[in-house]
């Protein structure tokens, strides 16, 4: 029997974001993550596959991933999606106040182990602060979308403002490290070879799950 999830990976923008469309193909309904760069082009993918988009996921509020003002040019986003289409926004507590343009009922505010019912399909979120305050994975089957937190051989930056080298240490070690080897990783951007890769291989090859100690991770990150 085939599984009722609908998952697919777009890259879209200049600076190789990826989108995700997670739904049911039971009930047809989707939640996009990290809608930004082209809300039209979003929307007409999830037309296509004949799925209506009733949720926005977001992984963290920079304006790569949700749209806004963004050096020197600005990025279509959640605020443009929300005018096209009745969607909730869902994002983490701490970084709610950023999405500007929405009110409060327009927004999910979430916290770690949060559920989402997305169309009859569970969307479970991890909180993993560290490359932002309110940076958080999405875990749907046997998929995690990760955002900016850890990329394929690599993690988020933490030297923008709001990043902390001491969360990102325990957010890849205490949480995606403790991910079964099995799970999926797909990243917030297309900065591998791979568009994405299992736990497993990641714990084996990505360099930032492999420190001891806080101490060595953040002498590795230029904190010493």
């Amino acid at each position: 029997m085939s599984s009722p999830l609908y998952f697919k990976q777009i890259e879209i923008g200049p600076m190789h974001n990826y989108v995700y469309l997670i739904g049911s193909t039971e009930t047809r309904k989707a939640a996009v993550v990290d809608a930004a760069w082209d809300i039209d082009e979003i929307l007409r993918i999830a037309a296509q596959d004949e799925m209506k988009i009733t949720h926005a996921l977001v992984t963290h509020t920079h304006p790569d991933h949700v749209g806004g003002g963004f050096a020197g040019m600005e990025i279509a986003g959640a605020t443009e999606l929300l005018d096209k289409c009745k969607a909730k926004v869902v994002v983490h507590k701490a970084e709610a106040e950023f999405i500007k343009g929405l009110s409060s009922s327009d927004m999910i505010k979430t916290d770690n182990g949060d559920k989402v019912d997305v169309g009859g399909l569970e969307i479970q979120l991890m909180h993993t602060p560290g490359h932002t305050p309110g940076s958080q994975c999405f875990l749907v089957d046997d998929r995690v979308v990760s955002g900016d937190t850890l990329f394929i051989d690599a993690c988020g930056r933490v030297d923008f403002p709001g990043g902390n080298p001491e969360q990102m240490y325990y957010s890849l070690t205490q949480k995606l490290m403790a991910l079964p080897d099995d799970m999926i990783l797909f990243p917030g951007h297309n900065y591998a070879p791979l568009k994405h890769a299992t736990m497993g291989e990641q714990k084996r090859t990505n360099p930032y799950l492999k420190f001891s100690s806080l101490k060595q991770f953040l002498a590795a990150m230029g904190y010493s």
